[in-house]
């Protein structure tokens, strides 16, 4: 499946086309907000409308209204899908979502060309994702050089240890995420938070992402090492996500700390 991703974005890229550029941006720190979350362990909130793996999520989908009740919750950043075929996802709706929320923005997206990052920039968004299993060390690198330089942050996900340390032989990233869920087979487990975690550099900010569906998985992840977690599906598939949320973190720390 990440292949067939993959070769989709390629097609995508030679035909994108940038938006004007936002001048108006405000651009808010992920690494900051996750370094001191508002809770015990920091929350990425997703704006998920579907999956390739679930289908659709959220038939009911509100981009703006799902990210105002997130940080109402006490989230302390938002990831936003902008892929438009394999998870119904759109750049609008990240534009949207920057404009009505405080909170750093994530583009949550298959980042493989230059062209995207500055995509990105002009879209409002404050970080990218850049996915290990998807690009040779050197590119992503190279991509990751690029955003920084732009003023983006990246969030750098790996779903095996040996994709890491071949990532940390060249560079090592601010923000390094432990996707549970295989990109190739959609097999998801959390145990990969905790087979990845121990070689994760002490200076960088651990978060863990996917088949996060309660408290008890938070706490999991929590214990494995994860200084934040990035939760999509599970809130995504309830009617009142700020609610959600709360009850995410019932078990783990009940007090949002104040700003």
């Amino acid at each position: 499946m990440l292949e067939q991703i993959l070769t989709t974005k390629r097609k995508e890229v030679t035909t994108l086309t940038l938006p004007s550029t936002w001048s108006e941006v405000k651009r808010a720190s992920l690494s900051a907000a996750l370094r001191k979350p508002k809770r015990s362990i920091g929350l990425i909130a997703e704006v998920k409308k579907a999956s390739p793996s679930k289908g659709l999520i959220r038939p009911d989908f509100h981009p703006v209204d799902i990210a105002k009740a997130y940080e109402q919750a006490g989230a302390d950043a938002i990831s936003v899908l902008t892929d438009v075929k394999y998870f119904q996802g759109h750049r609008q709706y990240l534009t949207d979502v920057k404009q009505a929320v405080q909170l750093p923005v994530l583009r949550k997206d298959f980042i493989i060309d230059r062209i995207q990052i500055e995509e990105s920039v002009r879209i409002g968004a404050d970080a990218i994702l850049l996915i290990g299993e998807a690009l040779p060390p050197k590119t992503l690198y190279e991509l990751y050089k690029e955003a920084y330089e732009k003023g983006l942050e990246c969030l750098v996900e790996v779903h095996k240890r040996e994709t890491l340390e071949n990532i940390l032989a060249i560079f090592t990233p601010e923000i390094i995420g432990v996707n549970n869920r295989d990109l190739c087979t959609f097999v998801t487990s959390l145990e990969t938070t905790k087979e990845v975690v121990p070689f994760v550099p002490a200076d960088s900010i651990i978060v863990s992402e996917s088949g996060i569906g309660n408290a008890s998985d938070l706490t999991t992840v929590q214990t494995y090492g994860a200084k934040a977690v990035l939760v999509g599906e599970s809130l995504m598939r309830k009617e009142d996500v700020g609610a959600a949320v709360h009850e995410l973190f019932q078990e783990v720390d009940g007090i949002v700390r104040s700003s």
